[in-house]
């Protein structure tokens, strides 16, 4: 099992496996507009309201892509994008994963959420592992009505979403879900059948799930509130990464990372309701145990 390894400033991140047989289009270098790319949920925990507060400032346009975690390392690897956006680390079991610099720039936290009909209000981790080992399956097993549990999970092992939710809670990245649930291949869908669907739901990050109308459930206690994830309360927080070449020389890109780390930029981060990471460093040394135990658990 690939562990994360958090440090203060960056995170540096060498990777193998299997490159994509096509050729990447190259990026014009002479440009005054960058292109970022990578998860929803980075995009919307701050790099919108921080890309458009870059270029009134700067005049430099960040064009912005979706695609996921994945794509968003795999993307500035691959030379195709400027700045990626990540929350999960890049893999060492990947080539095309090689070569980034992943700067740690925000904390969000994965969340479980559901209908805001649905009576339930607190779920435990030892619950979540049986919802997602098919042993629970029914709202009265959780105090709630007995009606059937209807899960949506992501197919992608190593989407941002799969790879926190395998690594914090199961630790272990390999786990497949039961087989009775949704499979879906991004949050966006997850996060929308939860809004329609009365007994849905999903995992997916606090920064895209403040953003529908739904309910999020308290985890042994303690709600995903800003002040409870910065204190550590809430215990499923993680990173989020903006990332770039590992010898990045591109001055724009640069410009931009020192901008998002600048009190400017975290005040922006802030004002989008995300936790800058120089906020809560005290995390980390939470995260390392967290990490511990999951290697503890990679010998049983």
């Amino acid at each position: 099992m690939k562990l994360l390894v958090a440090v203060l400033v960056c995170t540096f991140t060498i990777s193998v496996g299997s490159i994509s047989l096509a050729k990447p289009k190259p990026l014009d270098e002479s440009s005054n507009t960058l292109i970022w790319g990578g998860c929803g949920i980075t995009k919307k925990a701050f790099m919108t309201e921080l890309a458009k507060a870059f270029e009134v400032k700067t005049g430099i346009k960040i064009k912005m892509q979706g695609g996921g975690a994945t794509k968003g390392i795999r993307s500035v690897s691959n030379g195709t994008i400027n700045i990626g956006g990540a929350c999960r680390s890049s893999m060492e079991s990947h080539r095309n994963e090689r070569y980034v610099n992943q700067i740690p720039v925000a904390w969000d936290a994965i969340v479980f959420i559901v209908n805001k009909k649905n009576p339930v209000k607190n779920i435990t981790l030892e619950q979540v592992k049986a919802i997602y080992n098919g042993k629970i399956t029914n709202w009265k097993q959780l105090g709630g009505p007995s009606k059937r549990i209807e899960l949506y999970a992501r197919k992608s092992a190593i989407s941002g979403v799969g790879f926190t939710l395998r690594e914090l809670v199961f630790h272990d990245l390999d786990k497949e879900f039961y087989p009775g649930t949704h499979m879906v291949k991004s949050s966006g869908p997850a996060e929308k059948a939860v809004v329609k669907n009365t007994w849905a739901m999903t995992a997916t990050g606090i920064s895209s799930a403040k953003r529908r109308d739904v309910k999020m459930l308290a985890v042994s206690g303690q709600e995903p509130t800003y002040d409870n994830i910065k204190e550590g309360k809430y215990i499923l927080y993680r990173p989020i990464y903006l990332v770039t070449k590992l010898r990045e020389r591109n001055p724009l890109v640069i410009k931009f990372i020192e901008y998002a780390s600048s009190e400017e930029g975290m005040e922006i981060i802030r004002s989008a309701g995300t936790i800058p990471y120089t906020d809560a460093l005290h995390l980390l040394g939470k995260q390392f145990r967290q990490y511990e135990a999951a290697a503890a658990a990679d010998y049983e």
